[in-house]
């Protein structure tokens, strides 16, 4: 499968580290499977860094090992109570897990606000699904070690603008 890296530089060696801790799936490697999502991505990284360049690197991955016994995954499909609580749990604390890799929904911009209500009690764990549900949700995988790295096949960068 594809997978797409936004940034505001070519990523050819993608490292685990330098990645943010309070994130969706904690500290790790970012990349989504929809391009216009990572294009994004980019275009808000470069916003921010006020940089000249906003890149998507693309990646090739095996996806069957997101199967295998090799490696601890957690695969979430779809917005669920259990990827809500992880979500919400790793962007307050940003404390560590031991999974390779996690799969699952992107909680992007459009989706703070409804993960928002449900972390001040504003929204029930129902009510917040049955919101999430209605946007267009594209997966991402996170990779949290250089084992996991290890797996990314650099294709190609793609310089994008908006």
């Amino acid at each position: 499968m594809k997978l797409y890296h936004g940034s505001t530089m070519v990523v050819r060696k993608p490292n685990v580290k330098r990645g943010r801790k309070r994130t969706d799936f904690g500290r790790g490697f970012y990349l989504t499977t929809n391009f216009e999502q990572a294009r994004r991505w980019a275009l808000l990284k470069q916003q921010r860094e006020i940089s000249t360049k906003a890149v998507v690197s693309v990646f090739e991955f095996d996806e069957a090992i997101l199967n295998s016994s090799s490696y601890n995954v957690l695969t979430y499909n779809g917005p669920t109570e259990e990827w809500l609580n992880f979500v919400v749990k790793n962007r307050k604390t940003g404390t560590a897990h031991n999974y390779d890799y996690v799969m699952g929904p992107v909680a992007n911009d459009q989706l703070y606000a409804t993960i928002a209500m449900y972390e001040r009690g504003s929204l029930t764990v129902e009510a917040a699904i049955v919101q999430l549900k209605s946007h267009v949700l594209f997966n991402q995988l996170s990779c949290h070690n250089t084992k996991a790295i290890t797996n990314l096949k650099f294709i190609e960068a793609v310089e994008v603008a908006v």
